[in-house]
């Protein structure tokens, strides 16, 4: 039995309706071991990797544990509910930032694509990813 496949797939449809929404704060990644429950608790993502437990903080919360982390991000939700199997849209934004010399880092959630790019490049992200439908 094939399950149905929530979300837009329309790269065209995505593009143009990617609407993307800046959350306010400034975010960093942090590596730990054993990361106590309360960082849990405080991380917007969490990834686990063989080297370790990745953590996307605020971060005041950071600061306040006295992490170390090496870059500050600020995060964009495209707010576009876009299918998991939708083919061209990481590709389509990421292409888009590189050519401005964005760096960013892509969370996909069940519901919305999610970009984490340096804190001082959010306001041309921004520009970008909402042109991203008629530059298509």
């Amino acid at each position: 039995m094939d399950a149905k496949i929530s979300g837009e797939s329309n790269l065209q449809i995505l593009l143009q309706s990617a609407s993307p929404q800046h959350n306010p704060g400034k975010y960093v990644f942090c590596t730990l071991q054993q990361p106590a429950p309360a960082l849990l608790t405080a991380a917007v993502a969490i990834m686990q990797e063989n080297e370790g437990t990745t953590l996307v903080l605020p971060q005041a919360v950071a600061d306040e544990y006295q992490l170390n982390y090496e870059y500050i991000a600020g995060w964009i939700t495209l707010m576009v509910h876009s299918s998991l199997a939708a083919v061209g849209l990481t590709a389509a934004f990421a292409h888009a930032l590189a050519q401005q010399n964005i760096s960013c880092n892509v969370i996909a959630g069940y519901y919305h694509d999610h970009i984490f790019v340096a804190d001082d490049d959010v306001q041309q992200a921004l520009v970008i990813l909402n042109n991203l439908g008629q530059a298509s």
